[in-house]
């Protein structure tokens, strides 16, 4: 027999806030798609990106994108400048489970992201509900990332957590392969009506 489940982990990008650097570039490149998928593919690539989010500098990252494509600096630094406008908002109806799930209080929750330092504050003001966890893990701030061993062992360590008697949601399917890994209860997040049919599949109360 399965271990009863405790704790519920929440990825957050692409989970419960909906995050795209299209959204932003498209507006910049006034719709041009072939442009925006170039230049995201190309120059301020997701593996770029994640560098910042394990912890590089923002100004480190910008500095070495510049030194590499300078006709392009304007663009480069847009990324991080007008970062907000990557968000479309919270996907509401993971939001309301979450809180759902908080709010029975039969679960601890946490958030464990891959997310830039510098935008943790900001991040925290536009979702207030970010307060809500019970811990949250930031990558940038622990200078690794998903889907590092290394950052589930610091959430494990940091609040206690058996993995067999956890689950963790990621719509990033290595992120999803390491929490398997290790023991935890791994959901590949693809849509609100699989997640939710995975949760019953697990007995969670919803």
């Amino acid at each position: 027999m399965e271990p009863k489940i405790t704790t519920i982990i929440f990825d957050l990008g692409g989970v419960l806030v909906d995050w795209k650097p299209e959204y932003l570039y498209r507006k910049f490149f006034d719709g041009d798609e072939e442009k925006v998928q170039w230049f995201l593919n190309t120059i301020c690539t997701p593996d770029w990106n994640m560098e910042q989010d394990a912890g590089r500098t923002i100004a480190e990252g910008e500095k070495e994108k510049i030194a590499e494509f300078p006709e392009y600096e304007k663009e480069i630094k847009l990324f991080y400048k007008n970062w907000t406008e990557m968000f479309s908002g919270p996907i509401e109806e993971n939001v309301a489970l979450f809180k759902q799930l908080k709010a029975s209080e039969n679960y601890k929750i946490y958030a464990l992201t891959n997310w830039s330092a510098e935008k943790w504050d900001i991040a925290v003001k536009l979702f207030p509900f970010f307060n809500d966890f019970d811990g949250v893990v930031v990558s940038g701030k622990e200078k690794t990332r998903k889907p590092f061993e290394k950052i589930y062992h610091i959430l494990f360590d940091r609040f206690n957590i058996t993995p067999e008697k956890s689950v963790f949601i990621d719509d990033n399917l290595q992120n999803y392969e390491t929490a398997q890994s290790l023991g935890l209860h791994a959901i590949h997040y693809k849509n609100h009506k699989d997640l939710i049919d995975h949760l019953h599949l697990l007995h969670i109360n919803i």
